[in-house]
């Protein structure tokens, strides 16, 4: 048998995420859910510790889906037919998940309560015009869940190496567009501008993506980060 590399066991990680995405709805609005609130956590730049309660919550509700479809799975493969037992355990399995969102709900009441009836929306835009690393770190967390759902519905390569798009030219184009877009030293942007495409050009020669993967993927990563940097510089502006 041969011996797993960690590359290979980040790939068999990032898969089961992504197919508990692609089958079960409630992990999907889970997982949209928790994007939407991380990026809102940021937004009202949260204090590290009430970030980290959040952080938390989320992870937890999104770990406890993923158990429950592992279980789901388990007893459907021991038991194809309907069993008493079988039932219970499953109904267990989804009464995590339950208590784990009511959890969750009540740690994002008791987090943004207070933001929200001191909410200045002024202020806030302001503080997030002058703090670039807002619009940054929700860049590139747009554009790593997008190059993730490419792959999964692409059906090609593995979430860390080859397939629809490429998702080193997209963080590598992303990168290039968030210091275009918050540096004023041309010299800069263009040396960054030679890196992203250096890396795209090192995928589509170790013939690990073909160029269109690259040119899509390089593409999704600019898009991406400009429609962030719209919404959180511009939006209301």
């Amino acid at each position: 048998m041969k011996k797993r590399t960690i590359a290979d066991s980040f790939n068999a990680a990032i898969e089961g995420i992504i197919y508990t995405i692609k089958t079960q709805r409630n992990m999907r609005l889970h997982f949209l859910f928790a994007i939407l609130i991380i990026l809102v956590s940021i937004f009202l730049q949260l204090e590290k510790i009430e970030l980290l309660v959040i952080c938390s919550a989320v992870a937890l509700v999104l770990i406890c889906e993923m158990f429950n479809t592992a279980i789901e799975k388990i007893i459907d493969l021991i038991t194809p037919d309907f069993h008493p037992l079988a039932r219970i355990i499953k109904d267990v399995a989804a009464g995590c998940v339950l208590i784990s969102t009511i959890f969750a709900v009540i740690a994002g009441y008791l987090v943004f309560s207070k933001y929200l009836i001191n909410f200045e929306l002024e202020q806030i835009l302001l503080r997030v015009q002058y703090s670039p690393w807002h619009a940054t770190f929700a860049s590139l967390l747009l554009v790593i869940f997008l190059v993730l759902m490419g792959k999964s519905f692409s059906k090609k390569g593995t979430p860390l190496r080859g397939g629809m798009p490429s998702g080193h030219s997209a963080i590598a184009f992303s990168i290039w567009t968030i210091i275009a877009l918050i540096t004023r030293n041309s010299m800069v942007v263009l040396l960054t501008l030679v890196v992203a495409v250096l890396v795209a050009q090192s995928r589509i020669r170790q013939e690990i993506h073909t160029g269109w993967e690259v040119v899509v993927g390089s593409l999704l990563g600019v898009i991406a980060t400009l429609l962030c940097f719209q919404i959180f510089y511009h939006l209301f502006y």
